[in-house]
């Protein structure tokens, strides 16, 4: 059945993405994107997004634009959010105001709709540090790195007692830890989603998105994905900066799949209420990624400076536990990681990027918040 469907920040990266393929369903596709400069520098629809997509260009925030993009949906993918950790930890109020305050009127206008599906992003970023286990096997509880102990460089988690930990696949059942004002906001747009969705009887899923890549990212915002960084940077002829020693782990996971789970979202009736996490499954350290990006896009001697240093509200391990959205969603990631980055380094050498990561670091460091 055809449906029309709406997407918040349907311009952006995972809009786009997402866009294409319910347009390939035979859905009628609408986005609301206020093509923030930081994201779309033009200020225009970017060439990426199909030309069959009804592009309203406007805030989140704004009820007219809001009320005006709801009529005659049927469905709701809500993507629209401030994205990027250290960022928000000085702009607060506006990346409180457009994620916290945006969904407020988002839900509130949907309120006077008649809606089959809501969903909406989440993040990985609410977990903290991911799922640990002591040496005998208890789960550890939250574990936080203080300053004194990164300032000197022991970068591993201990348990409150101080026992080494050994950091395992992130369930869904693991209690958030919000380190950073984007943690927090993202955690209030699920939750507001999702009290919404049962307080009147629409069915609401939360994505739980790890570290997605792809092309189409934004290359020059120096706060998106960290293999757009690292791709932006090799554009440049310069070599990634990778924080702490580059060990770190994390999950990868490909638009593609990310777009197929939103989709999937929309279709499956067990998924109302629940929050998933959507990733690939599979973890890589930050180290590795960086030589296996120079190598795909032929930059091997552009080798990854590892430079010891520390940005506020990152975390040292977390990747996911995907087991619950195969069972509830059906969902397979399809894009194995040495896939994704070839497509990702065929579709960079025809890109150009503004290198500001130095710029962004100066300003995390003038402020206390990278060290």
């Amino acid at each position: 059945m055809t449906e029309r469907i709406l997407i918040t920040g349907g311009a952006g990266f995972i809009g786009s993405h997402l866009a294409r393929r319910l347009l390939g369903k035979g859905h009628e596709v609408r986005a609301l994107d206020r093509l923030d400069p930081q994201v779309h520098p033009e200020r225009e629809r970017p060439a990426y997004l199909e030309d069959e997509v009804e592009l309203i260009k406007g805030d989140v925030r704004d009820p007219a634009a809001v009320s005006e993009a709801l009529d005659g949906v049927d469905a709701v993918v809500h993507l629209a959010a401030r994205v990027g950790v250290g960022q928000s930890m000085y702009e607060i109020a506006d990346y409180c105001s457009v994620n916290t305050v945006g969904t407020g009127v988002l839900l509130e206008a949907m309120l006077e709709r008649d809606l089959r599906r809501l969903v909406v992003a989440s993040s990985m970023s609410i977990y903290g540090e991911g799922l640990a286990r002591t040496a005998d096997g208890e789960v550890a509880p939250a574990v936080e790195r203080d300053r004194a102990q990164l300032e000197r460089g022991e970068w591993e988690p201990r348990s409150p007692d101080g026992r080494a930990l050994t950091f395992e696949p992130t369930p869904e059942t693991k209690t958030p830890s919000l380190s950073s004002i984007y943690a927090l906001n993202k955690f209030d747009q699920e939750r507001m989603c999702l009290l919404f969705g049962s307080s009147y009887d629409v069915p609401t899923t939360a994505l739980r998105f790890f570290n997605v890549y792809g092309p189409d990212q934004a290359l020059s915002n120096p706060y998106t994905g960290v293999l757009a960084i690292f791709g932006g940077r090799l554009l440049n002829g310069r070599a990634p900066l990778i924080f702490e020693d580059g060990e770190q782990r994390r999950d990868f996971v490909s638009v593609h799949d990310i777009a197929r789970a939103c989709a999937l979202a929309l279709e499956r009736d067990e998924a109302a209420g629940c929050a998933l996490n959507i990733g690939s499954g599979e973890s890589v350290t930050v180290r590795e990624i960086a030589a296996r990006l120079a190598r795909v896009t032929g930059r091997e001697e552009l080798e990854a400076e590892v430079t010891g240093k520390y940005r506020v509200g990152d975390i040292r391990h977390c990747f996911a536990d995907i087991s619950r959205a195969r069972e509830v969603l059906g969902y397979e990631p399809q894009v194995a990681l040495d896939d994704g980055m070839a497509e990702l380094a065929e579709w960079l050498q025809d890109q150009t990027a503004e290198d500001r990561v130095e710029s962004a670091h100066g300003e995390l460091t003038a402020r206390g918040l990278a060290w």
